[in-house]
């Protein structure tokens, strides 16, 4: 038991930082996943779990499907995720009320900087690559241009939230959070961790698994298959969303919520000098900059301790591989 838990503390610490990254719209959990090293294994774990599967566990029982899994490891995984998920809320949807500005600016900065980051990704630019990120800018700018402000405010509406933005996960250099954010439900999110309310997370639970199971079989084929096609229309799919986290934003037209609150309805984007004279608020351009300089770092941080950790282990093989090793156990 005491081995066990030094082998796993490690994961579900990685865990952790997985689960951070995803309540923050624009740094991916797949991304800290692929910095710490625990990417191949999650997704591997994630894939185990298919028909095949019941089968071991009809003829052999549990203990073998559990192996079969790396369940201790896919357990550990969820464990510090949840975590994160659950102390982080309360935290960011504090400051969303009191620093709006700032918090979307550091949003745009971090999404920024991960639509770089996928760029570099590119093994291939072609004409083919260029279409895919074209398409995925187009699409996602068109989504900023139609969506409502508010996701409808229904239980069974985050199944699949859930599911869509758990697919985001297991991404390097999309967070499930952006995915929420894109369709309006991440403040439904944030309150339904925050206060608890478990009918709630119990329908977003549901769909982060069933989107779990389905998606990584899906993103599996498609990188092996397509790989630079995949990468370029997620790349165009940041670059287009960036419309929806710019912070100055001048409200057009409101609407009654079902709470009976008015919020936004339709808004557009203005420059900080326009935010000012339309809104009668002072725009905190200077502190936003930072703030979207702040965001960068953070990413490209992450991005330069990935690089490190990937010439390591290419210097030593064998150690990579008794790392390796150590999470199928």
């Amino acid at each position: 038991m005491k081995a066990a838990f030094k082998r796993y503390l490690p994961v579900y610490l990685k865990g952790m930082a997985m689960g951070a990254a995803d309540v923050v719209p624009g740094v991916s959990g797949g991304t800290v996943a692929f910095v710490t090293g625990i990417y191949d294994d999650f997704i591997n774990a994630l894939r185990a779990i298919r028909p095949a599967t019941f089968s071991v566990l009809l003829k052999e029982g549990p203990a073998s499907a559990w192996r079969a899994i790396n369940g201790n490891f896919l357990l550990a995984v969820v464990a510090g995720i949840a975590t994160s998920l659950f102390t982080f809320a309360g935290i960011i949807s504090y400051c969303l009320a009191t620093y709006p500005l700032l918090v979307w600016s550091l949003f745009f900065g971090l999404i920024f900087a991960s639509s770089v980051y996928m760029y570099r990704q590119l093994e291939q630019r072609g004409r083919a690559e260029w279409v895919f990120l074209i398409i995925g800018l187009l699409f996602a700018w068109g989504v900023s241009l139609v969506r409502p402000t508010e996701f409808p405010p229904y239980d069974w509406m985050l199944f699949f939230a859930g599911a869509l933005a758990i697919c985001a996960m297991i991404l390097p250099g999309i967070s499930g959070s952006f995915i929420l954010l894109l369709i309006g439900a991440y403040p439904l999110f944030l309150h339904a961790l925050k206060t608890p309310d478990l009918p709630m997370l119990g329908f977003f639970l549901a769909g982060c698994v069933t989107g779990l199971l389905l998606f990584s079989h899906v993103l599996g084929y498609l990188l092996a298959h397509f790989r630079a096609r995949t990468l370029a229309l997620l790349t165009g799919f940041l670059f287009g969303s960036l419309s929806v986290i710019w912070p100055w934003k001048h409200v057009v037209q409101t609407r009654v919520n079902s709470k009976g609150e008015t919020v936004p309805f339709i808004q557009e984007n203005v420059m900080p000098l326009q935010y000012e004279a339309l809104a009668g608020q002072q725009s905190q351009w200077e502190l936003c900059v930072l703030m979207m300089l702040a965001g960068c770092v953070l990413v490209w941080g992450i991005e330069w301790v990935a690089g490190v950790v990937a010439r390591r282990s290419t210097s030593d093989p064998k150690k990579s591989s008794d790392d390796r090793n150590s999470f199928t156990n």
